[in-house]
């Protein structure tokens, strides 16, 4: 029999009340753990893993650690199992965890606001070169990986970075990761405002804080108030954008709900200016709806930009006002476009203290230890004890006098860092790749520098900004949706039908002026090999058809895929 228009809304109704309730929301009473990941968080914190790996697992050795601790909650603490060497990429989605980890870890420093001493970063190189193997790369978020670290070692590492003011603590996770914020807060002459307190005030009341420990996944903050917005704030969790308001004077805009990964999608304002001293109030209330209202039954749907995209910038900032901060916000406006179409600061710059900060750019974030430490001697011998790192994998130092300028200029140089770089190093970024990456494909910071190369000799002239950004997989730590060329690492197949690494081409992203997301041609792939030889045509194309000042990003929206090809 037929139902009824009443029996079918009640079924919908019912329907739709058992998605809602499968989706592990906390705050309307789903508490039951739904996968894996929520069952060992329910079962103990992240954090509380600390004491574990110092009293026994660095004692008995890496046998002994449990596979909840080894796969899960070591991220709290900046641990990951590193790539187990010779597995190539076809292997990457068929093997069984066990079957991919090393006996060695991945460990990441926080460098909340990309601040470092020279003292902090020699004792990094240190580290590095004494426990890594010499390894260290800078990454898109400001921090400071290294490979090869044995859990043995692990103690002694947190002990050294712990005693100049350092951390692995909530570096990886679910749980507030680095804060990122302008590399030139409180020195750039054009600041709209210094957000470094809110940073600070952050980190001291919820870093390491079981409040906020145990979210749907990890939570990423960008803070900064410079005009270039050199913090990509269009695609965290959540971020503070440097404003004016007519009537209140500096402060942030908000917006929520950015992140890439397979579903990409832009942050959106909320519409509200905030003070700086309640931005920390502020960002404790949308971690709040993150964890309480944030979907828990899907991994792959548990990031704060779901939520977002259900809700919408209204009720969200409604939840946000009635629930958690208890008052109303006040309305501000948007952030005027970015002043610069480099947002990296690389280069010679003068402080509002009349000194300079002097911004450099190694190979796709690639250095090592012993290098690191030279960096920190070479900043200090020109009377600087600040240096930063940028969400572009670059550095800065900071506090430079201008008659010590053209010294530091020529010692940064002499180590292979370019502060007058071409737009091929200073524009192509590089995630970790499958060199240590167990979610990896192909490789990807090898494949960068020798792209940078090639690209140098071909089209020495070349001088319009271009980012290029290459990834090892679609999960996109390298931006490859928002850079002029983005590659996503796969499998394809060459001209005699043979496997090989290779890459998806997004062209046209863009942060910044006119955001969005790339676009892809179909069919559009590359071979590793064929790499150069396929940037460089496309390039050529965009300088034959460009019109007149027009970026490549407008260019690529527009072009032919024949042009494109």
């Amino acid at each position: 029999m037929a139902a009824t228009p009443d029996q079918s809304a009640t079924t919908t109704a019912r329907r739709k009340a058992g998605r809602h309730r499968g989706e592990g929301q906390w705050a309307v009473g789903h508490h039951t753990p739904l996968n894996g990941n929520e069952q060992f968080k329910k079962e103990d914190d992240g954090l509380n893993v600390r004491t574990r790996i110092e009293t026994i697992y660095a004692k008995r050795g890496f046998d002994s650690i449990d596979p909840n601790d080894l796969r899960g909650r070591m991220r709290w603490w900046g641990l990951y199992t590193q790539r187990k060497p010779g597995i190539d990429g076809g292997k990457t989605a068929i093997l069984e965890p066990e079957e991919l980890d090393d006996r060695y870890f991945m460990l990441r420093v926080r460098i909340d606001g990309g601040r470092l001493t020279t003292a902090q970063l020699r004792v990094i190189g240190e580290i590095s070169q004494e426990y890594a193997r010499g390894t260290a790369d800078i990454t898109d978020r400001q921090n400071v990986q290294l490979h090869w670290i044995r859990i043995e070692d692990v103690p002694a590492i947190w002990e050294k970075l712990e005693a100049v003011g350092l951390s692995t603590t909530e570096a990886c996770g679910d749980c507030p990761r680095v804060i990122i914020g302008s590399p030139v807060a409180g020195i750039a002459d054009d600041e709209i405002i210094d957000g470094t307190p809110a940073v600070d005030e952050i980190h001291d009341r919820y870093i390491g804080n079981k409040e906020f420990s145990n979210l749907p996944r990890k939570f990423k903050t960008a803070i900064s108030g410079s005009p270039v917005q050199d913090v990509v704030h269009e695609i965290n969790d959540i971020a503070f954008v440097g404003v004016v308001h007519p009537e209140h004077g500096p402060g942030f805009d908000v917006w929520v709900g950015g992140g890439l990964s397979t579903n990409p999608r832009l942050a959106e304002r909320l519409g509200a200016w905030v003070p700086l001293d309640e931005l920390a109030d502020v960002w404790a209330g949308v971690v709040g709806i993150f964890r309480d209202y944030g979907y828990r039954r899907l991994r792959n749907r548990a990031r704060l930009k779901f939520l977002m995209a259900d809700w919408g910038p209204a009720k969200f900032r409604q939840v946000l006002e009635d629930e958690y901060l208890k008052r109303p916000l006040i309305d501000g406006p948007a952030p005027e476009q970015p002043s610069s179409r480099w947002r990296d600061h690389v280069g010679v710059h003068r402080q509002r203290d009349g000194r300079f900060y002097v911004g450099f750019a190694p190979r796709v974030g690639r250095v090592d230890g012993s290098t690191l430490a030279k960096i920190a001697d070479l900043a200090a011998a020109h009377g600087s004890d600040r240096l930063r790192t940028t969400v572009e994998q670059k550095m800065l130092v900071l506090d430079v006098a201008e008659d010590r300028v053209d010294s530091l200029v020529a010692g940064l140089e002499a180590l292979d860092f370019q502060v007058k770089p071409s737009p091929f190093r200073r524009g192509t970024m590089a995630c970790t790749g499958i060199e240590f990456c167990k979610l990896a494909i192909v490789e990807t910071k090898a494949r960068g520098a020798s792209l940078i190369d090639e690209l140098e000799r071909r089209l020495p002239d070349f001088d319009e900004p271009l980012t290029i950004n290459i990834n090892g997989c679609p999960n996109a730590c390298a931006r490859i949706q928002t850079a002029d060329i983005g590659l996503k690492g796969q499998l394809v197949l060459d001209a005699d039908g043979n496997q090989v690494e290779g890459y998806q081409v997004h062209l046209g992203g863009a942060l910044g002026l006119e955001a969005g997301f790339g676009r892809k041609v179909r069919g559009l792939k590359v071979t590793s090999d064929e790499l150069p030889d396929y940037v460089e045509r496309v390039l050529v194309r965009f300088r034959e058809e460009r019109e007149e000042d027009e970026r490549f990003a407008a260019w690529a929206a527009r072009a032919s895929a024949e042009s494109l090809s």
